[in-house]
């Protein structure tokens, strides 16, 4: 089923949180801190105050000091705006200009003067001077004896694998428009949770959660930037209180680089060790990623490495160090995109040192049941994955010889990763209607930052209710509707697809309840096991011609509509007796390097999914697709370099912050295999991830099986093959 939301898109209709104009409506210009460390000496405003259509100027010294946000599902909130005079990140927000149009704000913003006592700034993983913080949501791996393993194992392979700053950099620049009335506050804003904005805006303002509405139908992108409240978002609401009038603040793209979060960069250390015939014996994964001073955004990229494959020793360690750099944040495959990268590629040179094919080193470990809880999985068509990946790629050509596959003046190279994404799942509810004329309408707090969460829900809603798919509205993006998860961890489909099922078929028992004594009704006394739905009716199970219309039902027992309310909560593996199991794949991957030069193409990528039931596989397919998209990037071209001396984003535009464009993606090729998961009632697991891990892991194989040189840090750049 083609997107239902994708006329709207392609016609322009579709409106994003930057589209938004309300009457009265003024706009917002952030000032930024140009220095890293230290504090803000003098703040001269008074040359903004008097530009042309200026409205305001606020500063630390006339904002008043609001509460951070609460604790979420994906941790604390960033800390609140404009506390104090501390610097603590180049890019943070020091002042906000309000005036009349974009052009005077902007314009009014740079005639502020800013001095500063700097001090020395934290920029590096391996300054001495960074705090540090260990693991606090207790997910460090410990099982066996993993020391003892490795001395005694036959075979082993250790090492540094690092990964740097990566900034999300959706299409659409983020934006925030907040108006309030009276004591009541609604924003349109770019985010993946609209219920958690609600939430959080409420505390920081101190106003009851019924008071606040936050909009976001249409998201420009996001991979997890929009996960959090932002500081620009409390900025915008703040000034829409105190001048009584909506507040517009679009981010610019530098901004973009320093307020929304990035992928934190990491030092990973690793050992894996197996006996001679490539049986793990023994794993011990340690990472140390970057965090703000005073954020606690946590990415646990040694976690997932316990879970990956079935092996006795395993430790894993996760902490932290305090920078002098923004705020990171998820994203897309937060932690396992970077975690999979030294693993993978740690295996790769197991099996090189074993001279064992790569892809039978990883069959040979495949976790048969959950390696923490020794478990069952609720699915896993793991290995099934990387036999019908293999055949379609044509991994049985490969030579494995590295420097032995050759085309002209590139050598060729074939990679692959093993891959694996947790499962994820939180509380979620919907509300479903069936109206007097045969429509539905079913609706839910949740967001489509592109995924397909439109169409899939109208899918299921049309499904369930036996409505025709156009003849059924579904909607989201708005926190006044039952409440959502985020579109996040690959976990909403599963969630919110139960949450509108169990809604539709609460609506199905209503009309029931109505027809119950209806004599006039051939389905009087029925429940619902005792019919069938499609084409706008129901009739009883195995006798069509015995039924009757929605719109008949609801005429006759003179109702407008029917209401009812849907709801999910997450499996438990004690209760199921098995370990809810998340999204599996393998991916395959050709190179060319071009032997003088040392540029690297990635003509061909495979992608083999177990993504439990697809609801929709074109919209499945294009996620994928989207993935592998962003593992190029961050296998080949992403990096956010940071001044060693000044701590300054030094590549903030998209002319030097590098992302792969149409001439890098060519034959993208995906399939899926494996049954519906157990764990969720539609079989569903989610893919939204899955699709970028290993693709950096496979890309670096392929170079190594390509040019015999291996590397060990992203991204894999051409003077480091010269």
């Amino acid at each position: 089923m083609d997107r239902v939301d994708g006329a709207r898109k392609t016609a322009g209709a579709a409106g994003y949180p930057s589209d938004v104009q309300l009457p009265g409506q003024t706009h917002a210009a952030l000032v930024q801190s140009t220095v890293a460390a230290g504090r803000i000496r003098t703040l001269e405003t008074a040359a903004a105050e008097a530009s042309p259509g200026v409205l305001t100027v606020m500063t630390h010294r006339n904002a008043p000091r609001l509460p951070d946000g609460p604790m979420t599902a994906l941790g604390a909130s960033p800390p609140a705006p404009l506390r104090d005079d501390r610097i603590l990140h180049h890019g943070q927000h020091i002042a906000l200009v309000v005036a009349e149009t974009p052009e005077q704000a902007a314009a009014a913003a740079r005639l502020v003067r800013v001095t500063y006592d700097t001090s020395d700034p934290v920029l590096g993983l391996d300054d001495p001077r960074a705090e540090r913080m260990d693991n606090p949501w207790g997910m460090d791996a410990d099982r066996g004896d993993p020391a003892e393993a490795v001395r005694t194992a036959e075979a082993k392979v250790s090492g540094t694998w690092t990964t740097p700053d990566n900034t999300n950099n959706p299409l659409g620049l983020f934006a925030t428009v907040a108006v309030w009335e009276r004591d009541a506050l609604t924003v349109h804003d770019s985010t993946q949770w609209p219920t958690m904005g609600r939430v959080t805006l409420a505390k920081v303002f101190d106003v009851p959660e019924s008071a606040v509405r936050v909009l976001a139908p249409y998201v420009g992108g996001a991979f997890g930037a929009g996960l959090r409240v932002w500081p620009h978002v409390i900025l915008a609401a703040l000034a829409a209180r105190v001048l009584r009038r909506p507040v517009k603040l679009v981010l610019t793209r530098a901004q973009m680089f320093t307020s929304v979060g990035h992928r934190p960069s990491t030092v990973q250390h690793l050992t894996v060790a197996s006996t001679g015939t490539g049986e793990l014996v023994a794993l011990d994964h340690r990472c140390t990623s970057g965090v703000a001073m005073e954020d606690d955004d946590f990415e646990p990229c040694a976690a997932t490495s316990a879970l990956a494959y079935a092996c006795p020793n395993v430790i894993t360690r996760d902490v932290q160090l305090r920078l002098n750099i923004p705020d990171p944040t998820s994203m897309r495959a937060p932690a396992v995109g970077q975690g999979n990268f030294a693993l993978e590629s740690a295996l790769d040179e197991l099996a090189h040192s074993l001279s064992t094919d790569p892809l039978e080193l990883r069959l040979r470990n495949y976790a048969a049941e959950h390696p923490g809880n020794g478990l069952p999985w609720s699915s896993n068509a793991l290995r099934e994955c990387y036999e019908a990946g293999a055949e379609r790629f044509g991994w049985s050509r490969r030579d494995p010889e590295p420097r032995s596959m050759r085309d002209g003046d590139e050598l060729v190279g074939y990679g692959m990763a093993g891959v694996s994404y947790p499962w994820y799942a939180q509380p979620c509810k919907a509300r479903a209607t069936v109206n007097s004329d045969g429509s539905a309408f079913v609706r839910s707090a949740a967001t489509d930052i592109g995924t397909g969460t439109y169409t899939v829900m109208t899918q299921v809603s049309a499904d369930t209710l036996g409505i025709p798919p156009g003849r059924v509205r579904f909607d989201l993006g708005d926190s006044d509707m039952p409440q959502s998860p985020q579109a996040g961890g690959s976990g909403l489909t599963g969630a919110l697809a139960t949450a509108v099922r169990d809604a539709c078929r609460g609506v199905l028992g209503r009309i029931l309840d109505l027809v119950r004594d209806d004599s006039e009704s051939p389905l009087r006394g029925c429940t619902i096991g005792d019919v069938t739905v499609g084409g706008g009716r129901m009739h009883l199970r195995g006798r069509p011609a015995e039924g009757e219309s929605y719109a008949d039902i609801l005429a006759r027992h003179g109702q407008v509509e029917v209401t009812a309310d849907g709801a999910s909560t997450p499996a438990d593996a004690a209760e199921l007796g098995m370990a809810p199991a998340g999204a599996f794949g393998a991916k395959f991957v050709e190179v060319r390097v071009d032997a003088d030069l040392g540029v690297i193409r990635v003509p061909r990528v495979v992608s083999a999914i177990d993504g439990g039931q697809i609801l929709n596989e074109k919209t499945a397919r294009s996620q994928i697709i989207g993935g592998t998209v962003g593992g190029i990037g961050q296998a080949l071209f992403e990096e956010t370099v940071t001044d060693a001396g000044t701590g300054r984003i030094a590549n903030a535009t998209f002319g030097d912050y590098l992302v792969p464009v149409n001439a890098d993606v060519t034959q993208m090729d995906v399939l899926f295999v494996g049954d519906p998961d157990r764990a969720t009632p539609l079989g569903t697991k989610g893919v939204g991830e899955i699709g970028l891990v290993g693709i950096a892991a496979a890309v670096a194989n392929a170079v190594h099986h390509a040019t015999g040189t291996r590397v060990r840090s992203l991204p894999v750049t051409l003077d480091q093959l010269l």
